[in-house]
């Protein structure tokens, strides 16, 4: 595998506060839903501290009356003289419905954000497929395809665990820990700080978890990108793994991904491990703390017993908002890291769109010219030189060379996946790049040499979401290219599921249905990209008819390597090395004994042909013009 190629970026802060702010700005749709969110948390947090004050006036005003303590008038008047009555007014008329409506609240913001998280999640992988479709070749020629999933999968549940239990719930631990400070500080300023005494500690054992944490996911993030991408290519190329007997060497290569990202999930397990029982221990010194120097208070007076139970609990509920918030960290970094990602990917330039004032394309004939088009994939590797040549409306124009020669260029500029450097490409005298890209492709059918099919039916893939297409016109397409027997001896026929990328059909099969569907969208022009070379010999002779029907009236460019295919086209164009060495007509270019007579001679020499006189017409899958 090559590391520098499915190796995941290492990026991000561990809080961007310009990242931050784009993120809540998927929050502006829902800011209702997210403020009542914000509202119940904020109450939630106050309610924390309620409890323990209830407890320490139950304790102080009937468990130890001794202490004569006073409450605030409505509390006083409210609550009965009576040990019993007043305890049992505290239980159930103050604590149980506190501790209700702290569910309710928790709930409410807990679902609330949770809804909120989905549908975030929703829009940014609409945005982000969106932004996908739209790029140019040229990214996903540089960027691995498990890479993109990652970012569309595993970085987007990161974000919406950010949603649905950081944003808002980071609000809720704040102000717990307020409330609870607040009220410790009004009951026992001493007492209180002696409990905030433990707080260096707990700083410092936070830094150290966050350093653990953060190297941990980092390592984990990277492992998951190698694991997608390995697998995306592995499983892809499967045939050719068990063909070479590779499996043993591809399990040890993927044993070592998986291991890394086994270590470093074990490192985070063991930073949470320590993480929070070392809080927990400081907690415990808290209260040992209190024990000792509140009991001595109460004891000579200073404080109530019920102030001294109060601290325990409010020292025990006072750690956990901090456990909670090194959590929501680690998630906020976390976040930051895949935001990152994922805004880099939406941010990349989309470099082949539609012109600013496109020119209209209203009744297209189907011409195609080359003029002095040069194109490089990379800046020092010229694939095409100055290529020029000219297709007529209904012409068929045929293209050979050998491998690297830049045929398929040819195809990826005329469909603008890519953008000449030099020189124009115009359709119908128009340059391409003056035209809606739907404008011009949909002029367009391809047929590949390795046929694309997308899981589904027999049907949705000749139609391939093109609504206008009816039943009949299905239907007509695969009789045209004598699929239609086949199709209707399958059990379901026309809706016969397809695998992915068409695993139960053969690759004449598949091809068949790829010649059925460009026959089907009747293109204004059609382009074979060596659409007949992985067939073999009884297939070929079963798309003779349908191709002479489907270039039929309509331009044609063929690039083909078997010169028994395209002898009959109305004009062959010879490319060598990226330059158009030779133009002209099947006889023509033998008499010539150039390049062309190469070619030619070297696929028929052991069949003892004599090389100036052409094959018979019915060995030419385009027949006689």
């Amino acid at each position: 595998m090559a590391e520098n190629f499915h190796e995941e970026e290492i990026l991000g802060k561990a809080y961007d506060a310009r990242l931050m702010r784009r993120l809540l700005q998927y929050l502006r749709p829902y800011w209702r839903m997210t403020l009542f969110a914000l509202v119940a948390i904020l109450l939630y947090g106050i309610l924390q501290a309620v409890p323990g004050y209830l407890l320490k006036v139950e304790v102080d005003r009937y468990l130890d009356p001794t202490t004569g303590q006073r409450l605030p008038p409505l509390l006083g008047n409210f609550l009965s003289r009576d040990p019993v009555a007043g305890i049992a007014q505290i239980a159930f008329l103050l604590f149980l419905p506190t501790v209700a409506l702290s569910f309710l609240l928790e709930f409410s913001q807990s679902f609330a954000m949770q809804i909120v998280g989905q549908k975030v999640m929703y829009d940014l992988r609409k945005q982000i497929f969106s932004h996908l479709q739209r790029l140019q070749m040229s990214f996903f020629d540089r960027n691995p395809v498990g890479r993109m999933v990652t970012r569309v999968t595993t970085d987007v549940d990161v974000l919406n665990d950010l949603f649905a239990s950081g944003v808002v719930a980071i609000f809720g631990d704040f102000f717990t820990l307020l409330s609870i400070m607040a009220v410790m500080l009004k009951l026992n300023w001493e007492l209180a700080l002696l409990t905030f005494s433990v707080l260096p500690v707990i700083v410092f054992i936070t830094g150290a978890f966050r350093r653990a944490v953060r190297e941990s996911y980092r390592r984990i993030r990277l492992a998951i990108a190698r694991i997608n991408a390995y697998l995306q290519e592995r499983i892809t190329g499967m045939p050719v793994l068990q063909l070479f007997n590779r499996e043993e060497r591809s399990f040890e290569e993927f044993e070592e991904i998986n291991r890394a990202h086994m270590e470093a999930y074990k490192d985070s397990i063991l930073a949470y491990g320590l993480f929070y029982p070392a809080v927990e221990l400081a907690g415990v010194i808290a209260v040992g703390i209190i024990l000792y120097r509140g009991g001595g208070m109460a004891l000579g007076g200073a404080v109530s017993v019920g102030t001294t139970i109060a601290f325990i609990q409010y020292s025990q509920r006072f750690f956990r908002p901090i456990q909670d918030l090194s959590d929501k960290y680690n998630l906020l970094q976390a976040a930051m890291a895949s935001s990152e990602r994922i805004f880099k990917l939406v941010d990349t330039p989309v470099t082949i769109e539609d012109p600013a004032e496109p020119q209209p394309l209203e009744h297209p004939r189907g011409q195609v010219e080359f003029q002095r088009a040069s194109f490089a994939y990379r800046d020092e590797h010229q694939v095409l030189e100055n290529v020029s040549f000219t297709i007529e409306p209904g012409e068929t124009v045929a293209v050979v060379g050998h491998t690297g020669a830049g045929k398929t260029t040819l195809t990826n500029l005329l469909l603008r996946f890519y953008d000449v450097q030099d020189g124009r490409v115009t359709f119908d005298g128009i340059d391409i790049r003056d035209l809606r890209l739907r404008d011009l492709r949909k002029n367009f059918s391809i047929v590949l040499q390795d046929p694309f099919l997308f899981s589904g039916t027999i049907t949705s893939n000749i139609r391939l979401g093109s609504e206008w297409i009816t039943d009949a016109q299905v239907h007509a397409a695969a009789r045209q290219v004598e699929l239609l027997e086949f199709i209707e001896s399958l059990p379901a026929g026309f809706d016969e599921p397809v695998k992915e990328r068409g695993a139960t059909l053969s690759v004449g099969q598949k091809q068949l249905l790829s010649f059925a569907r460009a026959l089907a969208h009747n293109p204004r022009v059609l382009i074979l990209d060596e659409a007949t070379s992985s067939v073999d010999p009884e297939t070929e002779h079963l798309l003779r008819e349908g191709l002479r029907r489907l270039i039929e009236n309509r331009t044609s460019l063929v690039i083909a390597h078997r010169l028994s295919t395209i002898q009959n086209a109305s004009k062959i164009v010879v490319m060598h090395k990226g330059r158009v060495r030779e133009v002209g007509s099947h006889q023509e270019l033998l008499q010539k004994r150039g390049i062309y007579f190469k070619l030619y001679e070297l696929q028929y020499k052991d069949q003892e042909l004599p090389v100036a006189r052409a094959l018979p017409a019915s060995a030419s899958l385009l027949g006689e013009r």
